[in-house]
């Protein structure tokens, strides 16, 4: 039974879509079949897997509005060890057509559920909102979201409002849903702001938040434009080690063995 997590932060810049596919590049990388689900309107997940997401003829929003099974619509990258349902333009427009639609909140968890026994990690990539399109992502969350938390001030004034939202949906739709993991991104351990931010997530989640701490990189920034994740535009830098050593960081957490082996070797 493959693993369900979903990226969740309302605000945007965080670095919820880069280390949905940065975790899910090296996690394919020690082996594990990976699916990419970009639930964002704006698809930036899928342009940054090198997709041109005007000439997506079939994904998400087909899937979310039962027009063609997900299975149909996913697109696979060998060399990227990555699978991905993508995004377009068009799925802007699904909120305002699920409205009337019956157990809407529902949609994206009953499309994914023939997928689970296919991959080993389904990541879904939501949007930065808390909208319908979020709700499905975080109701579909099997094993728990996963927040990432940009190591910056006002990264921490959405905090609040998140876990808010995170309960109304345990309350009235999931009350299973966990919080997996946060991930804090975009650390300059130079300044004593990002210190004070990393020592005030740990205190709002005092368990849960990952012991791996992504650096702010320039070759992290690049990589999107160059339409590959971090571990084959630039494994040597120290962004990828850090998202390498989140994905052995997330294998130990859920009791899975990591081969031994360079994490650098074989991915340019």
């Amino acid at each position: 039974m493959g693993r369900v997590y979903t990226f969740v932060n309302q605000k945007g810049g965080v670095g919820k879509t880069t280390s949905a596919i940065s975790l899910g590049a090296y996690l394919g990388y020690y082996g594990q079949r990976v699916l990419l689900v970009d639930l964002d309107p704006q698809a930036n997940a899928t342009s940054s897997l090198g997709i041109d997401k005007r000439t997506v003829r079939s994904g998400i929003y087909e899937t979310l509005l039962g027009l063609q099974p997900a299975g149909a619509n996913i697109l696979h990258n060998p060399r990227f060890k990555l699978s991905i349902l993508p995004s377009s333009p068009a799925l802007a427009g699904a909120e305002v057509e699920l409205i009337e639609v019956a157990r809407r909140e529902y949609r994206l968890s009953q499309a994914l559920q023939p997928l689970i026994e296919r991959y080993d990690y389904i990541l879904i990539d939501c949007p930065p909102s808390l909208g319908l399109l979020t709700i499905n992502g975080i109701v579909a969350a099997h094993d728990g979201v996963i927040i990432p938390v940009q190591c910056e001030y006002l990264a921490l004034e959405g905090l609040g409002q998140l876990m808010q939202t995170i309960q109304r949906v345990r309350t009235s739709i999931f009350p299973d849903l966990s919080v997996r993991g946060v991930i804090l991104t975009m650390f300059d351990g130079r300044t004593r702001l990002a210190l004070d931010v990393v020592n005030e997530v740990r205190r709002f989640f005092p368990t849960q938040v990952f012991q791996t701490i992504i650096p702010r990189s320039i070759r992290l920034a690049e990589a999107p434009s160059y339409g590959m994740p971090i571990s084959v535009y630039a494994p040597e830098s120290s962004a990828a080690k850090a998202y390498a050593a989140l994905a052995r960081e997330l294998l130990q957490g859920d009791g899975l063995t990591i081969p031994v082996f360079d994490t650098q070797q074989g991915l340019a």
